[in-house]
């Protein structure tokens, strides 16, 4: 008995898409096949749909994302206001927009 693997029927496009994510993936792409990449997802509803299914529900695919939601997450947090943190406030309001309006009375010269 022969242990062949089953054929999967593609298309010229998945073949490309598959070779071109595999070079993306290795930081080998240049600008041109990443052109190609985009058209082919933009162009090939099966594909934009493995696309999407990849980006939104794999865990851990984006690095980025991490960092973003770091950063939403320290915005949301409460802060908590006190007398100092007014009065640094306003003088940072006060020299900041006086260095602005003589910026925009020096441009208007």
């Amino acid at each position: 008995m022969s242990l062949r693997k089953p054929l999967i029927r593609r298309t010229f496009s998945q073949e490309r898409y598959e070779i071109l994510i595999k070079r993306q993936r290795d930081g080998k792409a240049t600008f041109n096949e990443l052109t190609e990449l985009d058209e082919i997802v933009n162009r090939d509803p099966s594909i934009r749909e493995i696309v999407l299914i990849e980006n939104h529900f794999i865990p851990g695919n984006d690095e980025g994302n991490d960092a973003e939601a770091q950063l939403l997450k320290e915005s949301m947090k409460p802060q908590h206001v006190t007398w100092l943190s007014k009065l640094k406030s306003a003088i940072h309001k006060a020299f900041t927009s006086h260095v602005v309006l003589k910026e925009k009375a020096v441009l208007s010269i």
